[in-house]
Parts: structure tokens; C-alpha cells; sequence
């Protein structure tokens, strides 16, 4: 489950004397297990930011943000860590990865990480590679040389390889053509039929019709802003 709890953030402006500017506030939401939610509101409102912060990347200025039984908010780095290693995945819209690494390896690093051995790793990357349609060939190959959407589908591959008990999803199925979306909606239906708490951004607003179960408004969460 995620549970994200009158979550706060501001960000300090210290090249213009050190303005505190307030991006999110009383952020509250819960994705339980089996269930997508879908963070909805305009370009700016805080979506992205509220991400992040579930995430670890962005450290909430107050609140609670509770993944399982790790407060985000709270924790030390090591068990951001070992939470993104074991229990929260991460979608983004833009793959990052060790340049040279073939396509292959970089799909199951995450469950190499987790002690899967490398044989059961690599046929785990290979289904869900073809799954894809990430041609064969390319498997061999550094996914930094491949087209915008071939890295999107790399990184979808990478970011379902194993079980996360929760997923965030960031614009999951942008720019997809309609077999490689049906597939990665299909993805999304497995995961919650299997239990995960999942939160994302969508603005295919049929994607999001089908596999999202709540939407939660960020722009309620947006307080006035001023220098």
C-alpha cells in the first residue's frame, strides 16, 4: 500500500535571496493493494513533485509518505534504497542506464539485484522484451542508440522485470503506437490483479478510464504562490 498523508514541499530559491517557494501542500492519497490512482491535474499543479517525493528523490517538508512499512519521508538513504530494490518501482518517461550495457542486461538488472540468478534473470528480460516487440536483435545491443520509443518500451520492460509490491508510473503509455499501449495496459492489469498499489500520471485519458480506479486532483494540494 501507499499512503501519502498531509505530505508538504517547498523549494528554497537561493540565487534569488533564498525565497521559499510552497509547491505542494496537505497532500493526502492512498493506493491500496489491487488498486491504480491516477494523479490528475494541470501542467505545473504538482504532480510530478508529488512523485518524486514517494519516490525519495524530493525530501517532503512534512508529513508522512508510507510505501509498505517504510515512512519515505523519514527514512534513511539506505532504505530508500533497499525500497526501490525490493518494494517500489519506478516508470519514468526517460530511460537512464550505464551506456554499453546490452538491452538484455539492463532489463533484468533488477532482479540480478535482487539475487535472481543470471540465466532466470535474462529469460524474465526476454519475455517481457518481446512482449514489446523490441526486436531480438537489439537485445545485444546498448539501448542508448535506439529510438525515443524503443527506450520508452526498454524502460517499461525494466521497470515491470520484477514484482513490485508498488509502482509508480509516469505517462506509461506516452507515444506508443496502439499494440505496444494495448501491451503495456495489459501490464498494468496483471500487476494490480497480482496485488500492487500503483500511482500515476496519465494524460491518455483512455488508458487512464480503464485501469485507474480513483483520481486524486493535485491542484487542491497547490497552495498560492508568490515572490
Amino acid at each position: 500500500m501507499i499512503s501519502v498523508e498531509n505530505v508538504s514541499k517547498t523549494f528554497t530559491l537561493h540565487n534569488q535571496g533564498s525565497v521559499v517557494i510552497p509547491v505542494v501542500e496537505g497532500a493526502s492519497l492512498v493506493a491500496r493493494p489491487g488498486e491504480c490512482v491516477a494523479l490528475v491535474g494541470a501542467s505545473g499543479s504538482g504532480k510530478s513533485t508529488l512523485m518524486r517525493m514517494i519516490y525519495g528523490n524530493y525530501l517532503a517538508a512534512s508529513g508522512r509518505i508510507m510505501v509498505g512499512d517504510v515512512d519515505v519521508a523519514l527514512a534513511a538513504p539506505r532504505e530508500i534504497l533497499t525500497l526501490r530494490r525490493e518494494g517500489l518501482g519506478y516508470v519514468s518517461q526517460f530511460l537512464r542506464v550505464v551506456p554499453r550495457v546490452p538491452t538484455l542486461d539492463v532489463v533484468a538488472e533488477p532482479l540480478l539485484a535482487l539475487g535472481v540468478a543470471r540465466d532466470a534473470a535474462r529469460e524474465r528480460a526476454a519475455v517481457l522484451l518481446r512482449r514489446l516487440n523490441i526486436p531480438e536483435r537489439l537485445w545485444r545491443l546498448s539501448p542508448t542508440t535506439f529510438s525515443g520509443g524503443e527506450q520508452q518500451r526498454v524502460n517499461i520492460a525494466r521497470g515491470f522485470a520484477h514484482d513490485y509490491p508498488a509502482l509508480l508510473l509516469d505517462e506509461p503509455t506516452a507515444s506508443l503506437d496502439a499494440v505496444n499501449r494495448e501491451e503495456v495496459l495489459c501490464l498494468i492489469e496483471e500487476a494490480k490483479a497480482r496485488g500492487a498499489a500503483i500511482i500515476g500520471i496519465f494524460h491518455d485519458v483512455e488508458a487512464r478510464d480503464r485501469v485507474c480506479d480513483q483520481l486524486v486532483d493535485v491542484t487542491g494540494f497547490t497552495p498560492a504562490r508568490g515572490i
